[in-house]
């Protein structure tokens, strides 16, 4: 009864401080919720279109297996993780999910580093076309983790300050974790693929 009463108590004096931030978490926790579907959908976005690419690359080098392989592997990890909106919440699942799309980024940086070995892939129309759109995605996936990581740092900013530090303990919203400046270094260099160039030949 006297744990209840202390409850309430905090409760009503929290409440009766101004600007008790309540509403402002709720803001904030939906711009995370609206700012994390747009890093899904671009991260889906390009989860579809490596099938099509690892088979066009295929066409012309088939002998490179070992590369094809780890961006299909890489994938098939990417897809096996459920993105929910509960997963922001979870510092563990939320580092898993980190760490396959790095795998899926460096492997389809080697597999890009590969098509410079072969001109008539580069010059192939399908494959540019994959390329294109390759290159408009992985310039959508910057802007939405930025989006994502500024909407995440002003919603623990707002948890970790006074007052709403105490409305944020009685309603149990804590901090969210964020992508890491380990990995923002990795995807800060998304693969090259500027493939209008043919590479110098020397001699």
């Amino acid at each position: 009864m006297l744990r209840k009463l202390a409850t309430l108590a905090a409760l009503a004096a929290v409440l009766t401080l101004s600007g008790c931030g309540y509403n402002t978490l709720q803001s904030q926790d939906e711009q995370i919720k609206a700012a994390w579907s747009e890093v899904i959908n671009q991260y889906q976005r390009r989860a579809d279109l490596v099938p099509n690419l690892v088979n066009t690359v295929k066409g012309y080098a088939a002998q490179e297996r070992e590369v094809l392989e780890a961006v299909t592997n890489a994938r098939a990890n990417v897809a096996g993780i459920k993105a929910t909106p509960e997963l922001v919440n979870d510092p563990a699942a939320f580092a898993k999910f980190q760490q396959a799309q790095g795998q899926l980024t460096g492997a389809l940086s080697r597999l890009l580093l590969v098509v410079e070995n072969y001109p008539q892939l580069k010059s192939d129309a399908l494959f540019r076309d994959l390329q294109s759109q390759l290159e408009g995605t992985e310039n959508r996936i910057t802007v939405a983790r930025k989006r994502f990581i500024e909407s995440v740092q002003a919603y623990n900013t707002t948890v970790r300050s006074f007052p709403t530090n105490l409305t944020a303990m009685l309603f149990k919203m804590d901090v969210k974790p964020n992508f890491t400046v380990e990995n923002e270094a990795a995807i800060a260099k998304p693969p090259a693929v500027d493939f209008g160039k043919a590479p110098d030949k020397k001699g």
